[in-house]
């Protein structure tokens, strides 16, 4: 609830910021008035949306309804928070400006000027990129790892992974296609799938699964469970319906995978919290002269797994390094 409540007082701060810029430069009664009700209907709408991050309160309305109320007020967020910041800093550059070049200057006058409305413009545009642009970008990252002492049954195995993959809202089910699509011709020996499949509660779970069910490798296709199987209660569901589809998620347990001579113990573990030891018993799961690879959607546990003989641990959960706050709540 906290982080819920941070980002609705950071949503209605910044709007009040602005609403008090705009009405200094408002001044018929008319448009006043129009910025009034502007300002209340924003207000009911971020509080709207606040109470629709609940799940028993968006358990009354549909699903899209939930969708938008929970967009609106990240999105709100995102543009007026950087843009109250960007507003004030470039006041503050004029100011100083003018104190150090007090001299009339037409063309920095202008600039100056402009400013304070390009600080508002910018977050604003930056998002729409990321909305309606690079969102639909999908790119393949290939990564070489090299691990001293490797079986030479294993040396070129080429494994592909696809992780956080969120179908819902914002990420549709053709998107998830076309991310299959390019796994596939990678034509590896071996295929993860490293948790959060969906966001919440009521997303397309089976239209995610029956997507991911094209995958091919050569090995088969292997996966653990993310934070937000936990969140929206989808674990079982989704073990069962990967393993109707020919996926196997390993729930705190091994499948030995056999390269040429060399053995490939394949281990998974469900989400690992911060609020308890982080794979508490997953040692039971190393086999002694094998290769032990784990799959762990949160990739804290590396120096636990390392320890406990695991000689690769692969993740997720990070969505490439964007996001890296756990103070309040990894959530965001």
């Amino acid at each position: 609830m906290l982080p819920d409540l941070v980002v609705l007082a950071t949503g209605l701060t910044t709007e009040v910021v602005i609403l008090i810029w705009l009405w200094r430069r408002v001044a018929e009664k008319g448009k006043r008035a129009l910025l009034l009700l502007g300002a209340v209907a924003l207000a009911l709408l971020l509080c709207f949306g606040f109470l629709l991050r609940f799940g028993r309160v968006a358990a009354r309305f549909p699903r899209f309804v939930h969708d938008f109320g929970e967009g609106f007020v990240i999105m709100w967020v995102l543009i007026a928070l950087p843009a109250v910041l960007l507003f004030i800093g470039s006041r503050v550059a004029a100011r100083i400006s003018e104190r150090i070049w007090p001299e009339h200057s037409g063309r920095r006058r202008q600039f100056l000027s402009a400013a304070p409305g390009v600080a508002l413009a910018a977050p604003m545009l930056a998002l729409g990129y990321g909305v309606f642009v690079a969102r639909e970008i999908l790119t393949l990252r290939e990564q070489r790892i090299v691990i001293p002492g490797l079986p030479a049954g294993l040396d070129g195995l080429k494994i592909v992974q696809l992780t956080d993959i969120h179908v819902g809202p914002f990420v549709s089910v053709k998107q998830v296609a076309r991310a299959v699509a390019m796994a596939n011709e990678t034509r590896a020996n071996l295929a993860l799938v490293t948790g959060d499949l969906i966001s919440s509660e009521g997303d397309p779970l089976d239209a995610c699964l029956d997507e991911l069910a094209a995958l091919r490798a050569d090995a088969g296709v292997f996966g653990c469970m993310g934070n937000h199987e936990e969140y929206a209660r989808t674990k079982d569901e989704t073990e069962q319906g990967g393993a109707r589809r020919g996926i196997r998620f390993l729930r705190h347990k091994a499948q030995p995978l056999k390269f040429g001579g060399a053995t490939l113990n394949l281990a998974g573990v469900d989400h690992q919290t911060s609020r308890a030891p982080y794979l508490r018993g997953a040692e039971k799961l190393v086999v002694p002269g094998a290769f032990n690879l784990l799959l762990s959607h949160n990739p804290d546990v590396f120096p636990v797994a390392a320890k406990q003989g695991y000689q690769l641990t692969i993740s997720g959960h990070t969505h490439g390094g964007q996001v890296q706050v756990e103070i309040l709540d990894h959530r965001l």
